[in-house]
């Protein structure tokens, strides 16, 4: 549109307006570099603080690993990856531990593939078990590995370069999108029925097509995205004081707008300082051998989570005379790990994992299974978590466990871990409840465990869903459960997944916080996916936001920066949708009817340049309590309904105002179109303080910026038409009666827009947009 105008000008100048062209020529040129410069300040801040949490690799250098972001990576480098990571080039493995690779987004098979050293005759790159593949995901275990190639020099070049694709738009993203089509069409349709009229009424072509056009620029809201990107990129600077950094701006509406929050227990609720309480024997009672062993299949393990590092502090010197043999690491179908570990006496098969999954293995009657399972309940419920740990002699040839040799096992005992409540997370559950943000809780932890946690914490749940009996439910059964339970244990990946399905289908936004591998698909398919620093690779690259302190008050503030940043931008969407859209309806309806255009293409652009001016200091605007005390979405209806109300009050006070510029003090066109421009400059700035709170506005003040920026662009519209600088857009010095004229409509059109506004903003509970 900017370009048909600039044209259209210069057109202008060529046929002997020269002023006018000229005038034209400076208004876009300086409206761009406005534009610009607010739109490049804010990308470049944002910039920065999505570089402060890129992902890294491990590179050797100078004989030490130290991490280098992933584009310095280059061939000849050894990398080391471990698990979580995200593979950073193509790489031949120079050596391995238990390490096994995710490639379903290279090859489409969702099963993780074995990898070790060794020369491998390979007819598909699917068979090259000694290569690495950039964009692969690191599963269990770490290697090292001799970098062959890097970004489109890798073999799934294009695959890998795939992966770092723009996600799908955001609710919001698409909103704004909608927003934007429908005034590109309402303004396209009025542009042509006044091009058109005007034709028809004989007015010269150039003329028609430049109010036209000029009319075009007035009606679209072209500071939409320089408003939305500057107040984004500020509230992520905010964002980042309160430890959060955002990765995708469009995210901190959809945290502010979130309505649920799925979040794992360890490290947000709990304290994360997992700790060994008992070793339990085969007997019932306390005995160390099923720590020694745990310890032992623990500190060869490639793997090693928090319950493995607590094993291995308990008992440091349990493997100290033992080499490991082979393995086959902990999966979450198995939900159990093996080691074959050779001391002295030969050869040991050592399992450990979920009690279920391990007795299943185990030479025991029923009833001793039982009464084991129930002493697992009786740890749960005083908090502690439980594994079980089994073994048996190994005399076979050496090779990687099989689920068939996890049989025969002489069961050990239990080893229950401890890792109690934060003492800040009732507050911070309290705090996210009042601002109407349900909480679940979805672990791979057990049930009972995930239940006395809840309810520790300030959640009244009466009832925990486990994998197993979601495993079991139907979509549309599932869709009827997440409504009512807010505590979920023992979930395999792909279950946290399919929950944050189920609540999305039933209208919520749905946040997930989490900071596993297991955690990556349900990060990707939330709403708003959020991790924490340290957090696996994959997880951090699949989060919109980062979290430099896990702690759900952290979220709870960037909850409350992104409902405060969405409420400026809608101060934005409301002024152009009520007074602006009305002035620029009203021009047209009268330009139709008036045997002169109601103003000049170069006081509508100069009208259209304050305008903008006086929305600068929108992004640093102050909100009210209200505005970020419940989750707030856009509504496209309650946009529409706005408009509808507002616009038209708007034209009607023009259309007073121009019935009293021709009935009542019968001016020429020059003083109408200066007196008019006076009105809608008065109209369309002013309006900003009475629609940017819900409340009285001399209740609720402006910030600064604001103040300045608004009555700075009326100052110049007011004293312009009074200077010599004046004359170049067709200005004169209209009557003291009509300027005392126009201030008293301006008066009433702000008294029954305040007075209107009660009744059109959106306070229902929000609902998520369809997909």
């Amino acid at each position: 549109m900017s370009l048909i105008l600039l044209a259209a000008g210069l057109v202008s100048a060529a046929t002997g307006d020269a002023v006018g062209g000229s005038i034209i020529v400076v208004i876009l040129g300086f409206s761009v570099l406005l534009d610009t410069y607010q739109e490049g300040q804010a990308v470049h801040a944002a910039a920065i603080l999505r570089q402060s949490v890129a992902v890294s690799a491990r590179v050797r250098r100078d004989g030490a690993f130290v991490a280098v972001a992933i584009e310095a990576v280059v061939p000849g480098d050894i990398v080391e990856v471990r698990a979580g990571d995200i593979i950073p080039a193509d790489a031949l493995i120079l050596d391995s531990t238990a390490f096994t690779a995710n490639e379903a987004a290279l090859t489409g098979e969702p099963y993780p593939v074995d990898k070790r050293a060794g020369l491998v005759t390979a007819t598909t790159p699917a068979e090259a078990s000694n290569a690495l593949f950039r964009g692969a995901i690191a599963q269990t275990g770490t290697a090292t590995a001799l970098v062959v190639g890097t970004g489109r020099a890798t073999l799934f070049g294009s695959a890998a370069a795939a992966l770092a694709t723009a996600a799908a738009p955001s609710p919001f993203e698409r909103d704004l999108h909608a927003y934007g089509l429908l005034t590109t069409r309402l303004t396209l349709a009025l542009v042509v029925v006044v091009l058109t009229a005007s034709i028809f009424l004989g007015r010269p072509l150039l003329q028609s097509l430049l109010f036209a056009v000029a009319l075009a620029v007035g009606l679209t809201p072209e500071l939409l995205p320089m408003i939305t990107t500057v107040t984004l990129s500020r509230g992520a600077m905010r964002m980042a004081k309160r430890k959060v950094i955002v990765k995708r701006l469009a995210s901190i509406h959809d945290l502010g707008a979130m309505t649920i929050l799925c979040t794992d227990k360890t490290g947000t609720l709990t304290s994360a300082q997992i700790s060994l309480a008992r070793s339990i024997g085969a007997t019932g009672i306390d005995d160390p051998e099923a720590a020694r062993l745990g310890a032992m299949a623990a500190a060869f393990g490639g793997d090693r989570g928090a319950l493995d590092t607590a094993l291995v502090t308990a008992s440091p010197d349990a493997a100290k005379d033992w080499t490991l043999a082979a393995q086959s690491v902990f999966d979450f179908d198995r939900r159990l790990g093996t080691v074959l570990a050779t001391g002295a006496g030969g050869t040991i098969l050592i399992t450990k994992g979920a009690p279920e999954a391990v007795l299943a293995g185990c030479n025991l009657s029923e009833v001793d299974q039982a009464a084991i399972l129930a002493q697992v309940r009786a740890l749960a419920e005083q908090g502690l978590r439980a594994i079980a740990i089994a073994s048996r002699p190994w005399t076979g040839p050496t090779h990687a466990p099989t689920r068939d040799d996890e049989t025969n096992l002489v069961y050990a005992g239990l080893c229950a871990f401890a890792d109690p409540p934060k003492a800040t997370a009732p507050a911070a559950v309290a705090r996210l409840q009042a601002a109407g943000i349900r909480l679940k809780i979805l672990s791979g932890d057990d049930p009972v465990v995930v239940g006395r946690l809840a309810g520790l914490v300030g959640l009244a749940t009466s009832r925990v869903l486990s994998g197993t009996d979601i495993a079991k439910l139907s979509d549309d059964a599932l869709a009827v459960q997440v409504r009512n339970v807010d505590a979920y244990g023992r979930l395999a990946p792909d279950q946290k997944a399919r929950l944050v399905r189920a609540l999305q289908a039933s209208g919520a936004i749905v946040g997930y916080l989490g900071d596993g591998i297991n955690d990556a698909p349900a990060l990707k398919l939330a709403d708003i996916g959020l991790s924490v620093a340290g957090a696996a690779s994959v997880a951090q690259a699949s989060a919109d936001m980062i979290m430099l302190d896990s702690d759900l008050g952290v979220v709870a503030d960037g909850v409350e920066e992104g409902r405060r940043t969405f409420a400026n931008i809608l101060k934005y969407v409301r002024m152009g949708a009520s007074s602006n859209f009305g002035n620029m309806l009203s021009m047209a309806a009268a330009s139709l009817f008036l045997p002169f255009l109601p103003m000049l293409p170069t006081q509508i652009l100069l009208n259209n340049l304050l305008y903008d001016v006086s929305e600068i200091g929108i992004p640093f605007d102050g909100v009210r309590a209200e505005a970020v005390a419940r989750p707030q979405v856009w509504s496209m209806p309650a946009l529409i309904r706005f408009a509808a109300v507002m616009g038209p009050l708007s034209s009607a006070f023009d259309l007073l105002t121009f019935a009293g510029l021709s009935l009542v003090f019968h001016v020429a066109a020059p003083e109408f179109r200066t007196a008019w421009f006076l009105e809608s400059m008065a109209t369309q700035i002013l309006v900003i303080f009475v629609i940017r709170t819900n409340g009285r506005p001399w209740a609720d003040l402006p910030r600064l910026a604001l103040a300045l920026s608004s009555l700075g662009a009326l100052l110049v519209a007011m004293v312009l038409p009074f200077t010599s600088v004046g004359d170049w857009f067709g200005f004169v010095a209209p009557p003291l009666v009509v300027v005392a004229s126009i201030g008293g409509i301006t008066l009433a059109y702000l008294v029954l827009a305040e007075l209107l506004k009660t009744f059109l903003f959106d306070h229902r509970p929000t609902k998520r947009a369809r997909r």
